[in-house]
């Protein structure tokens, strides 16, 4: 089912996409492709943080369940160089380029090309120089329920000319429908992360998880607001590579997520700034600090600066195409 969302400030109308099938209902956006609810059958909150009217994804909820890109996370000092030349970005956070910058995916509104009853495909195209970018880009993301609460995200691009892709899905999760997730027990199959600077920037290395509060190998219940703060990449994998489990999450409901993903990397993210404060959410929850930890599959951040890093350039001999699968059950 497909119907009018909203129309946003600049006269551009968004249309929400409804699918059903395998034990999920979904919700999806054309603006930023956004995952806007997910729910289960038999539980009636939805488990990824939403808005119901459009407004707020203008504002403070503008990642909120979005694909962000064309380079997901951080691009330290705003530029890089890509095939022996430095592009120049719109950085967006303190001399940062954060998620692609205000004309990033997350902000694009995307075409439906396909839809059924179980899943849909949306696409847009980012041409050459769009935020400092180089090459005209064609993105897909193809949301399916393929059956036993499995919720399958495919986000494929080709380009005619090298630049850099590191698409991720940026959703929130809270798995009991509460103010915030204490109580969720979280377990990362990751041995190491990235540490990052003041900015949040890699610094080069990775270091062990071990002895330090982002050892999740063991799943532990969660204290936000006393733990400590995690915005950090998870080394999931040196490569892309097949589908592989990277997380889970439980809720005290007993609603359980888990995630495979072909991606190397996985950006944690507590959702403690506040950044939603405000707004109302579904089933009219407010969405405070640590109302859903975001989960993004991705390659490593700034990867341009760091040789050691997975890749994300890709030219038009090498497209780029990420599967993440979300199963929830009870």
């Amino acid at each position: 089912m497909i119907r009018r969302f909203g129309v946003q400030a600049d006269g551009r109308a968004v249309d929400a996409v409804t699918l059903a099938g395998g034990g999920l209902t979904a919700t999806v956006l054309t603006r930023g492709a956004i995952l806007n609810d997910l729910r289960l059958t038999g539980v009636p909150w939805s488990v990824v943080l939403g808005a119901p009217d459009l407004a707020p994804y203008e504002a403070g909820m503008a990642y909120y369940g979005a694909i962000v890109g064309p380079v997901a996370n951080r691009i330290s000092r705003g530029q890089a160089e890509i095939a022996g030349r430095t592009c120049v970005f719109e950085a967006n956070a303190h001399g940062i380029l954060l998620h692609g910058g205000a004309t990033g995916t997350h902000a694009q509104v995307w075409r439906i090309v396909a839809q059924d009853a179980a899943s849909v495909t949306l696409a847009t195209d980012l041409p050459d120089g769009l935020g400092g970018f180089p090459g005209n880009r064609h993105l897909r993301a193809t949301y399916a329920l393929p059956g036993d609460g499995v919720l399958e995200l495919t986000i494929e691009a080709d380009t005619d000319a090298p630049t850099l892709l590191n698409l991720a899905h940026h959703g929130y999760w809270n798995l009991d429908g509460t103010p915030d997730y204490t109580g969720h027990r979280l377990r990362i199959m990751a041995e190491r992360y990235t540490p990052v600077d003041d900015l949040l920037i890699p610094t080069g290395e990775t270091a062990p998880v071990a002895g330090t509060p982002l050892d999740f190998r063991a799943a532990r219940a969660l204290a936000p607001g006393r733990d400590a703060r995690v915005d950090h990449n998870f080394c999931t994998g040196d490569a892309r590579g097949g589908l592989r489990p990277v997380l889970e999450l439980t809720g005290t409901s007993g609603v359980a997520l888990a995630v495979e993903t072909t991606e190397p990397g996985l950006q944690v993210f507590d959702g403690g700034n506040g950044v939603a404060a405000g707004y109302t959410g579904h089933d009219g929850r407010g969405l405070g600090p640590f109302a859903g930890m975001a989960i993004e599959p991705q390659c490593w951040p700034d990867a341009p600066h760091n040789p050691g890093f997975p890749p994300i350039l890709h030219g038009p001999d090498t497209p780029y195409r990420q599967v993440t699968r979300f199963r929830l059950t009870r």
